[in-house]
């Protein structure tokens, strides 16, 4: 007889499904798992050998064999403890086969039993809902996975209350889901003094989800600036928070089982590896630009970042994913975020100061900046500067001067609605920063006046084919922001000034 039960083995944000069989044989007593196990599920016959002898259950001197498949797919982690070990018990006839066959178990077993919260319990409750099976798994779990809603999710302490449910001695409640977390309070925008025209960029980037970089001395305002972009961003929709949700729960994320549907804010140090940016290593788990999914991805001190990171940023910022290539996989993720880069102008800062700078301005600039390469500023499409704030300036202005982030916001949401309805019905696109080809042509048409000028600063400044379409999706917003469907002239002149800012200055 060979019994069976399922689990999930994680390929990117697919969950593919693993048949576990047990077969038990005559033979000299072993215990052997096969199927391409990696080391973490080898030693679960330890675990499971362990627990059961916890339940007072003796493994038969019999020869008992684990096979995982498919065979030719990689099973990492210690999420296939539970699985095997009901598949040994429905061999045993402890619990009704059938029962383990419609039922998807993940989970790790300590040694006296008790099951060992792991990640990606969303994503397998995203693949037992595709398979019509209910789901069993950690109780520290249960609340994450249940958010899926479409298939039952029973969340057991143990392996002795998991049985239990099996054998309906005891049978468990469905898990209610998490909480949706409380939105934290959003340092307001009107905290930053001065830097009104950083403030207004801001408010364009997070209408249209373009990218931005911003230069500028220390303490001219950069990081508060955008630790206040996520303020300005409208709330997640279900399917995005699912989405990203799905991504956390796989870098082991969630906490609580509670979902957030603010925008996510992640800003790596800059000496963060590319795995660590990019996604890779141990499993190839998402990276910051995919935890940044439907979010903001802020670099701070943009030029310090390894050469490698920057450049390996080119494709995802314009594709939206990222393909994370093995030898034996290719794992694909989403990564559709903001990217926001911030930057001293130089090594020490200070070039715009001739009191301060080094003895190398405005060479050291040229080689600072020079990190970024050409093609990856190409991708900006707002490049701002932003000027020393004067001691002066902070002195006189008055508390709660400058609108709020409340304000801001509430044009950067009634924007999105209008992108939202303009884009219905039309896969991949979601904001004015994905259109391109016939469709921006078709939005964002401008007016005489304004095609005029933008086909003499082209000219004059040598604009690529992309800088061109980037100024009219920018342009598409900021009219957008006004409620005017026509792209006007004063729409394109306002793009234009953020795009034309020299290499040394961004």
């Amino acid at each position: 007889m060979v019994a069976r039960a399922y689990t999930v083995a994680f390929e990117g944000m697919e969950a593919r499904v693993i048949e576990v069989q047990c077969a038990l044989s005559a033979g000299l007593p072993s215990f052997s798992i096969v199927g391409l196990p990696d080391k973490a599920v080898s030693e679960a016959r330890e675990r499971v050998r362990a627990a059961l002898s916890a339940l007072k259950i003796a493994l038969p001197s019999r020869r008992i064999t684990i096979n995982l498949s498919p065979a030719d797919l990689l099973k990492a982690g210690a999420h296939f403890d539970l699985p095997i070990a009901l598949s040994l018990l429905a061999a045993l006839e402890i619990v009704p086969p059938d029962k383990v066959e419609n039922t998807i178990a993940l989970g790790e077993l300590s040694l006296d039993g008790t099951l060992v919260p792991i990640t990606g319990a969303l994503p397998a409750a995203l693949a037992a809902a595709a398979e019509k099976r209910s789901l069993l798994c950690p109780e520290g779990c249960g609340r994450e996975a249940a958010w899926v809603g479409d298939t039952d999710v029973f969340a057991a302490p143990d392996l002795a209350r998991a049985t239990a449910h099996l054998t309906g001695a005891s049978p468990l409640q469905p898990a209610a889901p998490g909480e949706v977390l409380a939105e934290e309070n959003c340092r307001d925008l009107r905290d930053v003094k001065g830097q009104e025209r950083a403030k207004r960029a801001l408010e364009i980037a997070a209408a249209g989800r373009h990218h931005m970089l911003m230069t500028g001395p220390p303490g001219a305002g950069k990081s508060m600036l955008a630790a206040r972009l996520p303020g300005l961003l409208p709330p997640l929709s279900p399917e995005q928070a699912l989405e990203t949700s799905v991504i956390h729960s796989l870098a082991g994320q969630i906490r609580d089982g509670g979902i957030s549907r603010r925008p996510p804010f992640r800003q790596p140090h800059h000496t963060a590896s590319m795995a660590a940016i990019v996604g890779g290593g141990r499993g190839a788990m998402p990276g910051e630009i995919s935890l940044a999914h439907n979010g903001v991805l802020f670099m701070d001190e943009f030029p310090e970042f390894s050469r490698a990171v920057l450049e390996t940023l080119r494709q995802p910022v314009e594709t939206g994913e990222v393909t994370i290539s093995r030898a034996n996989a290719h794992v694909r993720y989403p990564c559709r975020f903001l990217l926001v880069a911030a930057a001293n102008p130089c090594r020490c800062g200070h070039l715009s100061d001739p009191s301060r700078a080094c003895n190398r301005a405005p060479l050291c600039s040229e080689d600072y900046m020079g990190r970024i390469s050409g093609p990856l500023m190409d991708r900006f499409d707002l490049r701002i500067e932003l000027p020393p704030v004067s001691i002066r300036d902070l002195d006189l202005r008055q508390e709660g001067e400058g609108e709020s982030s409340a304000e801001v916001a509430a044009r950067v949401l009634q924007a999105h609605e209008m992108q939202r309805r303009r884009f219905a019905g039309k896969p991949g696109l979601f904001t004015n920063a994905d259109a391109e080809g016939s469709i921006l042509g078709e939005i964002a048409r401008p007016d005489e006046e304004g095609r005029a000028m933008l086909s003499r600063a082209a000219e004059s400044f040598g604009l690529s084919a992309r800088g061109y379409h980037r100024i009219l999706r920018v342009a598409r917003t900021i009219a957008d922001l006004e409620g005017s469907e026509q792209v006007r002239h004063p729409h394109l002149a306002e793009a234009l000034s953020y795009r034309l800012v020299s290499r040394s200055a961004a």
